[in-house]
């Protein structure tokens, strides 16, 4: 039911109010809602908008940040090739407990330039670096800055 008033939701908000446009949301927005449902094991509670509001005051700032810096990184590396390159896959531990504040700890790390998320499993986030010095740094680093916000914000 989620996803069908989402998809509606986002579909009436992309296109022009007309009856055929919102017949053919409802259409859609079904037909998504049927396909993805036996995929959608994370549920929301009913204090999201609420969350959202804290999500866009305390970590939406900190990530533009990192995202910033790791833009800057990526953008050098790639105009000075003498730059070191040491890509690999860090194993991270996780702290959050709910699979919507894993899935958003793993949606920002892959939204992060120089970094992909590659699977989650319980309490550990697979990722893949543009440079691993040490798996402990890359733990601090995220558990420091995004886990601590995610898990103020959703948990």
């Amino acid at each position: 039911m989620s996803v069908f008033l989402t998809s509606l939701i986002l579909w009436l908000v992309i296109t022009r109010f007309s009856y055929s446009e919102l017949l053919a949301g409802i259409v859609v927005s079904l037909a998504v809602s049927l396909i993805f449902r036996k995929y959608h094991g994370i549920r929301f509670d009913a204090k999201l908008p609420l969350r959202i509001v804290r999500y866009a005051v305390m970590f939406l700032p900190i990530f533009i940040i990192e995202m910033v810096k790791a833009n800057i990184d990526v953008a050098l590396r790639v105009l000075n090739p003498r730059l070191p390159l040491k890509p690999g896959f860090v194993e991270l531990k996780t702290n959050l407990k709910k699979d919507a504040s894993r899935l958003f700890l793993a949606n920002s790390i892959t939204l992060t330039p120089g970094t992909l998320s590659v699977d989650v499993k319980d309490d550990r986030i697979f990722v893949h670096w543009i440079e691993v010095k040490s798996t402990e740094e890359k733990e601090r680093y995220i558990s420091g800055k995004f886990e601590r916000l995610i898990k103020g914000v959703f948990e």
